[in-house]
């Protein structure tokens, strides 16, 4: 009887799909998103890098594939910010041809920062303002004295 328990639970499972597959893995709903959300971002780096292999290689003539002319500006961006949201970062060339990483390869720091944060603020003093509750209106118009909103006068 418990063979026959464990065929039947076999068969189900064989008949799951990827995502009810996800669904049994992931109890909570935060961890099926997160799958999901990597699940996409490879999908998209596999594209791109897809796309941008077949920028730079030259397809024989036996395949019957015309070449492409295409720029390969915003297929590296999305890529390398793919590659960004999964932590690896790119190397930049210095100055004497080598490939340098991280603060060394012209990153910022937090003291640089809050003096570039500081000279801003001295130039162009601005204020922001967040508004969380809407509608809001903004008017030249003073509001009457007994309370009702401005009549706005009409040409």
């Amino acid at each position: 009887m418990s063979e026959e328990v464990k065929e039947v639970s076999k068969e189900e499972e064989k008949k799951k799909g990827p995502f009810a597959k996800l669904k049994a893995a992931a109890d909570d709903h935060e961890g099926q998103l997160e799958a999901i959300s990597t699940m996409v971002r490879l999908g998209i780096l596999i594209w791109s890098g897809g796309i941008l292999t077949l920028a730079y290689i030259k397809l024989p003539a036996a395949l019957g594939i015309p070449e492409q002319k295409l720029d390969p500006t915003f297929i590296a961006s999305v890529f390398t910010g793919v590659l960004a949201t999964f932590g690896v970062q790119t190397a930049k060339k210095s100055g004497d041809g080598t490939m340098k990483m991280g603060a060394t390869g012209g990153g910022i720091t937090k003291a640089d920062l809050e003096k570039l944060i500081a000279a801003a603020a001295q130039t162009a003093p601005a204020q922001t303002i967040r508004i969380e509750q809407a509608p809001i209106q903004i008017s030249s118009v003073a509001p009457k004295k007994d309370g009702e909103p401005p009549v706005m006068p009409t040409v």
